[in-house]
């Protein structure tokens, strides 16, 4: 019998730096807490490839994925196009040729397989003979494979449909939506059934992907001519509206985009996008990049250290081969099996359950590929931080600072913990308020009974007052969303108000000095300028004193592709004669362009604020005392209620007099280091602590409603992966004090095996008596007479 690496998971969690004798019965699982269900590990496996009698190795092809089975359609072995029909069980592992009646469609690549129901649809492609180069042309043909019964239809579709290949195709709403491609004489980047698009639709293009994902498709990459471009593009399907989505990471503190690319896959699972090969300026890279759609963010997937694997192949005593997989290089392995694919173009791939499944391709040499490999995806729930914080705003609950902006004096409320953490400018201006109020207070018992009264949060104290009169209340409420969220709301395209509307935003920034604000408003606006607006924002510009977006703008105007447009408009014979002149001027000398080689100052983010304020920057802003175990811990209302229901609900209701909470996580006092690991927690949204605090705040997201189970699913992955001889007696002592029977028994039997090893730890000595009472029966239970002679001697 031959086993395929990948072709069983293996359940035993064990820290990997701990040597364990496996020859030991009792080597099995004892980590049985209910974490929940979150898989922890992004792990490739390589699957069984298809063997020849199977079918033939391929790229260009399609698969889809159908209840526990893959399905392979088409493609070509780099001689001939191929039309046959292959069926991969992911359960058993195993392939096959998928049963099949009725005439199938012609072969072919560069086609497009969508499933609906219980059937596969096949439409266009391209058809012919490559090894003669006859016959070649696209097709619009769209064929049904209904997997119930294996039988093949051709559809008669009534209207016009356009014969493309390299096209993308997904079904959404009980409708087939195939958009761009190649219909033999050009790229198009229209739909396959002519409707209005609008926004900014992406360049016409082949060889990209599509996928569905909140209710949104999106676009990345893929041939546009001679350019290639790494733009990401959504879709909404209820409105017809295309968006460009910016990439500004560095202000998002994550990585760029993947490289420009065509020929790629693109997946969709859970709130994420998973791009992976592709050709990317003449490399195969084999990273996988995932896209948070609710951050918008990219990064790179790093997967577990045992996505590589080492075998080693020994001959038996009956002249037959069996493979071993061992946990580390040995010196007679005969093959190194890679877990991780290599790069390719051209291949495909398909989701079923909580993995990615991906099949063939073109390798290095141009080698067709004939390799299935399963991506696990990590299932961690979301950091919800931005928006907990972005409720608080929205809600404007427990507000105590009201904003008097402007010459009209409109108000807006806030929260002081928040502002004073993110803003220097308005730090400054808290404080003297703060200072001017506590002055009439200590002047005027009757001022301040005047001021209590007319507090607008019930039962506590007045808000204090804050007046700003450079700021008006619109751009500043925008420059608030910022301070909450790390975000704005990107500008509509097309919408000159809206980009007005940033300009004065910035205008702040740069008064407030908020360097990441200024760069997200420029970015936007320069990313908004288009031929219809750009004259009233270079008008507005020049009016703000805005050089470096009126140098934009300028330069955009004098472009040869949008001079004659712009200056044949009515909105050029309305400019200021001064703009005018300057225009006609740069279009004649273009001044020198100025390269710097200064870093841009991208400021500092929600996270880097809120890290700081936690560690000593808001501490005389304090409002709320923490007692642990009778011991003080300034803290801050706002930022707890907004990320904890139930501080949210004990501030609104019954809040206690003397502003003292005691803290527990049910019954169970946790200690003061995984007390202040959940303050990181609450505060900036930080999951990395020692293994022990784990177990102390597994029960937390339940006891304090967090918004969902993020801190305990890095919980489980910290146990399961770091438990070690070095740190498993404070695990121990956490585990017996948590009351985690199965994680004590986990550490005990870790202890057992190491004994020689741990009996050398100085905290061994300090462990309580019943602990130490729990390691002498266990090693009494679990080490014969001849290991307890041979442990005695070394000892």
């Amino acid at each position: 019998m031959s086993w395929f690496p990948g072709a069983m998971s293996c359940k035993s969690k064990v820290a990997p730096s701990v040597d364990f004798d496996h020859s030991c019965s009792d080597s099995v699982e004892y980590l049985t807490l209910n974490f929940g269900p979150f898989e922890t590990v992004h792990r490739w496996r390589r699957l069984p490839p298809c063997d020849e009698f199977v079918g033939a190795r391929r790229s260009k092809h399609t698969v889809v994925a159908y209840r526990d089975a893959i399905y392979v359609f088409g493609g070509d072995n780099g001689k001939n196009m191929l039309n046959d029909l292959l069926r991969f069980d992911v359960k058993d592992c195993s392939w096959c040729r998928a049963f099949t009646t009725g005439t199938p469609p012609a072969p072919r690549y560069h086609h497009s397989a969508v499933v609906y129901g219980s059937s596969m649809f096949v439409f266009g492609g391209y058809t012919g003979d490559i090894y003669s180069n006859s016959n070649l042309k696209n097709k619009n043909d769209l064929f049904e494979y209904k997997f119930a019964t294996g039988q093949w239809t051709e559809w008669k579709v009534e209207g016009r449909l356009v014969a493309r290949s390299a096209h993308g195709a997904t079904v959404y709403n009980d409708k087939l939506w195939i958009f761009a491609g190649y219909d033999g004489n050009a790229r198009s980047s229209s739909f396959c059934t002519l409707i209005e698009q609008s926004g900014e639709i992406p360049p016409s293009c082949c060889n990209f992907p599509v996928a569905v994902c909140r209710d949104k498709m999106f676009v990345f990459s893929g041939q546009s001519g001679a350019k290639i471009t790494n733009n990401l593009f959504q879709f909404e399907f209820k409105g017809h509206m295309w968006t460009r989505i910016p990439t500004e990471h560095l202000l998002r503190g994550s990585p760029p985009p993947p490289q420009r690319r065509y020929g790629h896959t693109m997946v969709a699972f859970d709130r994420h996008l998973y791009v992976f090969g592709g050709a990317a300026d003449n490399t195969l890279p084999n990273e996988l990049h995932c896209y948070d759609v609710d951050s918008q963010t990219w990064e790179v997937i790093q997967p577990s250290t045992d996505s590589e694997v080492i075998l080693q192949i020994r001959e038996t005593p009956f002249n037959t081969f069996c493979i071993i997989m061992t946990p580390r290089v040995v010196n007679n392995a005969a093959h190194i099996y890679s877990q991780m694919p290599s790069g390719r173009l051209f291949h495909a791939a398909a989701v079923i359950h909580d993995a990615m499944y991906i099949f063939g391709g073109t390798v290095d040499n141009n080698v067709r590929s004939g390799e299935m490999y399963r991506f696990q995806f990590s299932c961690y729930p979301k950091c919800t931080l931005h928006e907990d914080y972005g409720k608080l705003w929205e809600n404007r609950q427990f507000c105590d600072v009201e904003f008097i902006l402007g010459e009209r004096e409109e108000r807006v409320l806030g929260h002081i913990a928040i502002v004073t953490a993110r803003c220097q400018w308005l730090r400054k201006k808290i404080l003297q308020a703060r200072d001017r109020q506590k002055q009439v207070c200590e002047d005027s018992e009757e001022a301040a009974a005047s001021k209590q009264k007319d507090s607008k949060s019930s039962g506590g104290p007045p808000l204090l007052e804050v007046s700003i009169r450079e700021a008006e209340a619109q751009p500043f409420e925008v420059l608030m969303q910022f301070l909450y969220t790390d975000k704005i709301q990107y500008p509509r395209r097309g919408h000159v108000q809206d980009v007005l509307l940033i300009m004065d935003v910035y205008k702040l920034a740069l008064s407030f000095k908020l360097s990441r604000l200024e760069q997200l408003c420029v970015q936007y606006i320069e990313a908004s300028v288009d031929l219809q607006n750009v004259l009233s924002v270079c008008e507005n510009a020049n009016k703000l004193q805005l050089d470096q977006l009126k140098e934009h703008c300028l330069n955009f105007v004098v472009k040869e592709s949008h001079f004659n447009q712009v200056i044949m408009t009515k909105e050029f014979e309305h400019l200021s004669t001064p703009l005018i002149v300057e225009i006609v001027r740069r279009k004649q000398h273009p001044p020198p362009r100025v390269y710097s080689d200064q870093p841009v100052d991208i400021g500092t983010s929600l996270v880097q604020d809120m890290k700081a304020y936690l560690e000593g920057a808001g501490l005389e802003f304090c409002d709320i005392i923490l007692l642990l175990d009778g011991h003080p811990r300034p803290a801050h209302k706002a930022i707890l209620a907004a990320r904890s229901s139930y501080f949210e609900a004990m501030f609104r209701s019954f809040m206690p007099e003397d502003g003292q909470v005691n803290i527990s996580i049910g019954e169970m006092v946790p200690s003061k280091q995984a007390f202040e690991s959940m303050l990181r927690y609450i505060y900036y949204g930080d999951v990395n602590m020692p293994p022990e605090d784990s177990l102390y705040l597994f029960a937390a997201p339940y006891y304090y409603g967090f918004s969902n189970n993020r801190l305990q699913a890095y919980c489980k992955q910290n146990l399961e992966m770091n438990v070690t001889v070095e740190n498993v007696l404070q695990i121990l002592e956490a585990a017996d004090k948590t009351q985690a029977l199965d994680m004590k028994k986990h550490c005990l039997h870790i202890i057992v095996h190491q004994f020689i090893k741990v009996s050398k730890l100085p905290n061994l000595r300090s462990l309580s008596q019943p602990l130490l009472l729990d390691i002498i029966e266990s090693l009494a239970s679990h080490i014969s007479d001849k290991q307890c002679a041979e442990m005695s001697s070394d000892i």
